[in-house]
């Protein structure tokens, strides 16, 4: 297949008709590494808002199980774009994660700017470190799939453009980045998992490569100790090289999926989306607004 195989296949289909098409290929046929850790970080620097952080240290899933909460998310997540909205088993993943919230007290605004951050961070980690930017008929697709999804998750006034996201993910972030030890923890427990990823890296090299892909913003606001200037250098360049060569291999025909990733390993032999994720009884859990977050 050649090299832009799927860059033509998307050009030739309709964001406004095809966008989950769209949005499919690049996942799980043009990007999906890429598309993976960008995923990855855009969930990352939300824990940086310590109402998000914090209720996260509080339910103890990233803290005590952080491998089964990121296999369940990545998996729960990947379902709506890999069949469809109308699949029966992507709306009961879309269900799942549904009644995970309404467990708990979670205002409107965090679900949006958490929604902004699966639409901004992909297409900026792939102008710095793709093998291409995404054209402007994929960002338009990825709008679209994120509205779909915020719809079907009841999420109100949702942006309608990249720019109306992009413009909510950074004035959020101004406004509400800050350090909370219990995000914290919930940081330091996904960092701590996240560099189990490449078992023959060592950690002492992993994580300051991992600090190094970070802004200062998301620093500043979990405590971490900035990398050096040549650490930054290395890291980016290398990930950068990276982009670059895989834009010299072939297309993909075989989509990847979330399950086929080596370091999703909760389920071995198999899972139903019905059983994923977290099942907390009781009233929603309210959270105290006027509670600020730690100097």
């Amino acid at each position: 297949m050649r090299r832009d195989h799927w860059r033509r296949v998307n050009a030739a289909l309709d964001p406004e008709r095809d966008f989950v098409e769209i949005y499919r290929n690049l996942v799980m046929h043009e990007f999906p590494w890429d598309m993976n850790q960008s995923l990855s970080f855009a969930l990352f620097r939300t824990y940086a808002v310590p109402g998000i952080g914090r209720l996260l240290d509080q339910t103890g899933e990233f803290t005590s199980r952080a491998q089964k909460r990121y296999d369940d998310t990545a998996l729960l997540l990947e379902t709506p774009t890999r069949l469809g909205f109308g699949d029966p088993e992507a709306r009961a993943a879309i269900r799942r994660v549904n009644q995970m919230h309404r467990a708990y007290d979670i205002p409107d605004h965090e679900f949006r700017y958490v929604l902004s951050t699966f639409v901004v961070v992909p297409a900026r980690w792939m102008e710095a470190y793709g093998k291409r930017p995404f054209s402007p008929a994929e960002v338009e697709a990825s709008v679209r799939y994120y509205r779909e999804l915020g719809r079907h998750m009841g999420i109100p006034d949702v942006p309608e453009t990249y720019d109306g996201f992009a413009t909510l993910m950074d004035g959020y972030e101004s406004e509400h980045f800050a350090f909370d030890e219990g995000a914290r923890r919930a940081a330091d427990a996904t960092l701590a998992l996240m560099l189990t990823f490449r078992p023959r890296v060592p950690a002492r090299v992993m994580e300051p490569f991992s600090r190094a892909l970070m802004d200062d913003a998301l620093l500043d606001a979990f405590r971490y100790r900035k990398p050096s200037r040549v650490v930054v250098a290395a890291a980016r360049g290398g990930v950068r090289l990276r982009g670059r060569l895989a834009g010299l291999m072939p297309a993909r025909a075989k989509a990847t999926q979330v399950a086929d990733l080596p370091w999703i390993r909760s389920y071995p032999d198999g899972y139903r989306v019905e059983d994923l994720g977290t099942f907390p009884s009781g009233c929603p859990v309210h959270r105290d607004e006027a509670e600020r977050p730690s100097a």
